[in-house]
């Protein structure tokens, strides 16, 4: 089921993120007269461009070697990285004189072989300048591929969820107008947040939850019943990251007891490995291509 998933709908999402990403490093190619004039001050107004410059070079840098290549703060790289900003307690001066140190970077590694016309006098074409930020994307995408295949095949699997759920007579309710432990009988709701307590009960944290159920059955005091959705294209993937689901339910459990249930919805490469050891966290599934087991919960 996952690979006949896989070879109709994967291409598309993977295009389709990747032609947004050629819009976006157009953008940056604008921004910084394609390449010609990369400036500090260019990055402190536009702090989103820098996965892009990072994927201009030859080699294309991952973010740790642009740190080190660059002598830079690593703050402030992966808080460009991941929130687009720059860090609070670091002066404007500061700031500049560390975008000073990475521009040297990019400039002295940007890529001959795609970006033709820094090697010429003339302007490039827009036949050159689409090529070249077709490649760029690529490259950005290629990244991060996992992920977009993943969040596209979540998307379905929560839809196949809803579709069962609507079918036997539940309700979606929209996660922002109610609490996991105020829901009414009957109703379900997607990527809800669920605050649990940490090591110690020192701290509070919201953990994020796919699928959140209250029974129709349900009695004062009845927790709803929770799924998380996986989809793996290998067996290796999936062993990697089984321990994800145990530390969710041991932060579930140590805060609200043994009426916990949290359990996953699974398609793809899922062995008797991985189904053991979640086995072994009292971690209970379903597999897509069965939907309707969901029934043999008391839904």
């Amino acid at each position: 089921m996952y690979n006949k998933w896989f070879m109709t709908f994967a291409p598309k999402a993977f295009r389709t993120t990747r032609i947004q990403t050629t819009k976006d490093v157009k953008a940056t190619l604008r921004s910084t007269e394609n390449l010609t004039k990369i400036h500090p001050v260019t990055i402190r107004k536009h702090p989103e461009i820098l996965s892009t410059l990072r994927m201009s070079t030859c080699p294309p840098l991952a973010v740790d070697r642009l740190i080190g290549l660059a002598d830079v703060s690593a703050n402030l790289v992966k808080r460009m990285e991941l929130e687009n900003k720059f860090p609070t307690r670091m002066s404007a001066k500061d700031i500049d004189l560390e975008l000073t140190k990475i521009v040297r970077i990019i400039k002295k590694m940007a890529d001959p072989d795609i970006f033709v016309w820094l090697q010429q006098p003339e302007d490039p074409s827009a036949t050159e300048i689409h090529r070249a930020a077709t490649i760029v994307a690529d490259r950005l995408c290629g990244a991060v591929a996992n992920p977009i295949i993943r969040n596209a095949q979540e998307k379905r699997q929560l839809a196949a969820m809803k579709r069962w759920l609507i079918a036997h007579g539940y309700e979606y309710a929209k996660t922002d107008e109610l609490r996991f432990d105020t829901m009414s009988p009957g109703t379900f709701s997607f990527r809800m947040n669920v605050p649990v307590k940490l090591a110690g009960n020192a701290q509070t944290v919201n953990i994020p939850i796919d699928t959140v159920i209250m029974r129709k059955s349900k009695k004062k005091g009845n927790f709803p019943i929770f799924f998380e959705a996986k989809s793996a294209g290998d067996f290796t993937n999936t062993n990697k990251r089984r321990k994800e689901e145990a530390v969710k339910m041991t932060q579930l459990r140590s805060t609200y007891g043994k009426k916990v249930q949290f359990n996953l919805f699974l398609c793809g490469y899922f062995d008797t490995g991985y189904l053991g050891y979640e086995a072994a966290e009292e971690i209970d599934w379903v597999w897509e291509h069965r939907v309707g087991d969901l029934a043999k919960f008391g839904l």
